[in-house]
């Protein structure tokens, strides 16, 4: 099909939007390993899990079976405000490269949150509502997940209190005070205000926090407030089902004009995005229907895909949440305080850890530096200012495209533009500035935290 015949941006109309989530799990030969119990260290059940997350949310999160979840009218009529979201021809960007490669991106920065995160905020600030809870309690990175959250739970009626990790606390303030705009309470993390974070920043004075701090906390006062339960915005079964939506949209889009993918790119830090985005390519790839060659894109700084161990592990720095089988660095990982927020976690999605243990997709990292290079050429092209956790996907698409230039091979590549980035402008100053480093972890220091690993056999 040439050029003139694809439109630049593809749409699908409202009815053609997704009525169900797609669980790749169920498509799985080898499924994720279970959640364990780290008292008992046993699998989780859903009666383990409900004084944690709402009790529907616990059903999705074990449930390895059941292909397509109906999404509720009430969900899908929120997602009617944002959604379907646009599939991108990158013709400048192409021509800009010189590749043949036809490239394509999935824009999900089209809302008020910035990102693809409002996807499952949205559904479970919705189940929360239908159990009768008052609140709901989360930790966020680069503020895109808490900002989704504050803007689902003002749409729902709840309460919404968000521990922000404390180096993008004080690198967004603006971001901080949308969440704080939509009603949410926003406490830096580690912090004075529980018991894990008193014990954080006794150990590590001065510490810049993580992801990983920010979830103990968040579960600390999910578990001991009444009517409130934990919510997260990646890593878990349950996100990557409802950010299935993506790939479902992006997938009916090529298909509208016969357009098979040769290459799929995501960003990965938990996993919501890459697993959004993959989940019915790799879904064709398992049942043996269709070949892609899928690729996961983390920072050097936080590589747990390519220099982690598949393991299991706490999910958390403070060691209440259940253990997971993942590729890790170890909850004791403390990442340097990069500017992709949202990929600064030490750990990945059990379902992607699998895929990946499993031969059925790539990961590559990227320095920092380097993907702010190909952000900032992109924003130039594009007329769109990435996110730094999208930038890592950006960087590369756009690596693969001048392969293409060199070989001579058409490919057609697709990749998730998962935000904008015009909360992250202190990051972009840093690197127009010249004084953006890389920092990439020793083998020593990655050893270090890989020793302490729970000492689990399964």
């Amino acid at each position: 099909m040439s050029k003139q015949e694809v439109p630049y941006k593809i749409y699908l109309s409202e009815d053609e939007m997704p009525k169900a989530w797609y669980n790749l799990r169920a498509d799985m030969k080898n499924k994720p390993a279970p959640l364990l119990n780290p008292g008992t260290l046993q699998p989780m059940t859903v009666e383990d899990l409900s004084p944690v997350f709402c009790e529907e949310l616990a059903k999705q999160e074990l449930d390895n079976d059941t292909k397509e979840i109906p999404i509720p009218d009430d969900i899908r009529n929120f997602y009617k405000m944002y959604r379907p979201s646009p599939l991108v021809r990158a013709y400048p960007l192409e021509q800009k490269l010189g590749t043949p490669a036809k490239i394509y991106y999935k824009f999900e920065g089209n809302n008020t949150s910035g990102s693809h995160k409002l996807n499952s905020a949205i559904a479970q600030a919705y189940y929360a509502k239908k159990q009768g809870l008052k609140g709901v309690t989360t930790e966020t990175g680069a503020g895109q997940w808490g900002t989704a959250l504050s803007m689902a739970c003002s749409y729902m009626g709840l309460d919404c209190i968000v521990y922000m990790v404390k180096v993008s606390y004080e690198q967004k303030p603006f971001r901080r005070e949308v969440m704080r705009t939509y009603g949410a309470k926003v406490t830096p993390s580690p912090s004075e205000t529980t018991n894990i974070g008193k014990k954080i920043l006794a150990e590590h004075p001065g510490t810049n926090g993580s992801l990983g701090c920010a979830i103990s906390e968040a579960v600390e006062v999910a578990t001991s407030t009444e009517g409130y339960r934990y919510v997260l915005g990646s890593v878990l079964n349950q996100v990557l089902l409802h950010q299935s939506v993506i790939g479902l949209e992006t997938k009916a889009a090529l298909d509208k004009y016969d357009i098979v993918p040769d290459v799929i790119i995501g960003c990965a830090g938990g996993g919501s995005n890459l697993g959004g985005l993959i989940a019915p390519f790799m879904g064709e790839k398992l049942r043996g229907e269709k070949d892609y060659r899928i690729v996961a894109v983390e920072p050097a700084s936080c590589p747990s895909f390519t220099r982690g161990k598949f393991a299991y592990d706490f999910c958390d720095t403070g060691m209440v949440c259940p253990l997971a089988k993942m590729y890790t660095l170890g909850s004791d990982f403390i990442p340097s305080p990069n500017h992709a927020g949202g990929l600064r976690y030490h750990g990945m999605s059990t379902t992607l850890s699998q895929l990946y243990h499993d031969g059925l997709m790539d990961a590559v990292s990227v320095e920092q530096s380097k993907v702010f290079e190909a952000a900032e050429e992109f924003a130039r092209i594009e007329g769109i200012l990435p996110a730094p956790e999208s930038a890592h996907a950006i960087a590369a698409a756009m690596a693969e495209a001048m392969k293409c230039k060199e070989t001579g091979e058409e490919k057609t590549i697709v990749f998730g533009l998962t935000g904008t980035g015009y909360f992250d402008l202190v990051a972009y100053q840093k690197f127009n500035d010249g004084e953006m480093t890389d920092y990439i972890p020793g083998d020593d220091d990655l050893a270090e935290s890989l020793a302490k690993l729970p000492n689990v056999d399964r």
